[in-house]
């Protein structure tokens, strides 16, 4: 039987077989859980507000959105990406906003998606585009509702785009954690070695410097050296600040998503003004936990 579902993924292969090798990313079984969980929330999220309040507009936000597929590397199959797996979702958004830094990603999109009036693609960088243009197109005051992924490769993510997001009280977040760039470069052994461009990351990413004293800590060492404290407390300090800084009534215990040898890649967030928004989360994060 016809279906939106295998008409994109026909075209999904067409665009995708056409398109450069390193155009694509090939994504583990973690991103294709998180897939999963993002396309599940969003039917849920969609459902409960189309029953309370009908009128409302539901928005869809992908600020780091790709090209529209991935590869699957357990299979070897194209996948759709969040951007599309958001098109499919019932009862449907009313708008949906895609944002990708570089050109022939959001070129690839286009192409799978066509030319849908309730779909609006921006090439640029995403923290200035989420302020500028797609935030304000979902204000409170104008009964509308978004549902933004903020899905970034590693700490590319401004805390003012989390602030704002908070602040508005119409948004809520589902927010990659990217606890193993953070490793990798910024919470070293030995914090005189860190280099003071992922500092400065660090803090925009953060929000201010705070992040120092979370990160490192002088009790765990018997000669009061700085030492690293361990990935749960720096996400645990996160979830803190998205709720008593960005003002987040709600923010579940993050999901820590795990590559084939076990090792955290990232934790993944919900943050939400809704009560509703904790029983959907844990309904749906203890299938994968």
């Amino acid at each position: 039987m016809y279906s939106r579902e295998w008409a994109w993924q026909a075209q999904i292969e067409i665009v995708s077989i056409g398109q450069m090798p390193q155009l694509l990313d090939e994504i583990g079984p973690w991103s294709e859980i998180k897939l999963d969980i993002i396309r599940k929330y969003a039917s849920a999220y969609n459902t409960i507000i189309a029953k309370r309040h009908p009128s409302w507009k539901r928005v869809y936000i992908d600020a780091f959105a790709g090209p529209g597929t991935h590869v699957s590397r357990a299979s070897g199959e194209f996948v759709p990406g969040s951007p599309l797996n958001a098109l499919l979702v019932q009862p449907p958004f009313s708008e949906h906003h895609f944002i990708d830094i570089d050109g022939a990603r959001t070129k690839s999109l286009r192409e799978i998606v066509g030319d849908r009036p309730d779909v609006l693609t921006y090439t640029g960088d995403s923290n200035e585009i989420l302020i500028e243009r797609v935030f304000p197109r979902v204000l409170w005051a104008e009964y509308r509702r978004g549902l933004c992924l903020l899905d970034p490769y590693g700490l590319h993510l401004n805390w003012v785009v989390v602030q704002a997001a908070g602040e508005m009280k119409s948004i809520e977040l589902f927010l990659n954690f990217p606890i193993m760039d953070i490793n990798m470069n910024v919470a070293r052994r030995n914090p005189d070695r860190v280099a003071p461009e992922q500092k400065a990351r660090m803090t925009r990413f953060w929000g201010d410097g705070s992040w120092e004293k979370v990160v490192y800590d002088t009790s765990l060492d018997l000669f009061g050296h700085e030492e690293k404290v361990d990935n749960q407390t720096i996400a645990r300090a996160y979830r803190d600040r998205l709720r008593e800084v960005a003002g987040f009534m709600h923010v579940p215990e993050p999901i820590p998503m795990r590559n084939s040898t076990g090792s955290i890649l990232y934790y993944l967030f919900v943050a939400s003004q809704q009560p509703v928004a904790e029983d959907i989360v844990a309904d749906i994060f203890s299938k994968y936990r």
